[in-house]
């Protein structure tokens, strides 16, 4: 199920909902179902060490080097 986010008008409540194909949405805290479906900004990835080093090592073993700069694609191919 994707999580959508919803504006009511109704009560000017900005909120979050795992909602099915077949499910009416409606506000937790007017009960409206009258909704305005908000477009969400997608996460950046994260930038921790242990992220990028779980990246470029799925990345080696997929074969692709696509996560390592051309000083370290050197390192690692000689």
């Amino acid at each position: 199920m994707p999580i959508y986010e919803y504006h009511c008008p109704a009560c000017d409540k900005h909120f979050e909902l795992l909602v099915r194909s077949s499910t009416i949405p409606a506000c937790p805290q007017c009960g409206s179902t009258v909704l305005d479906k908000c477009v969400s900004a997608p996460q950046a990835p994260g930038k921790s060490a242990g992220i990028i080093k779980r990246a470029r090592a799925r990345a080696a073993a997929e074969g692709h080097m696509s996560n390592y700069n051309q000083a370290e694609r050197g390192k690692l191919l000689s």
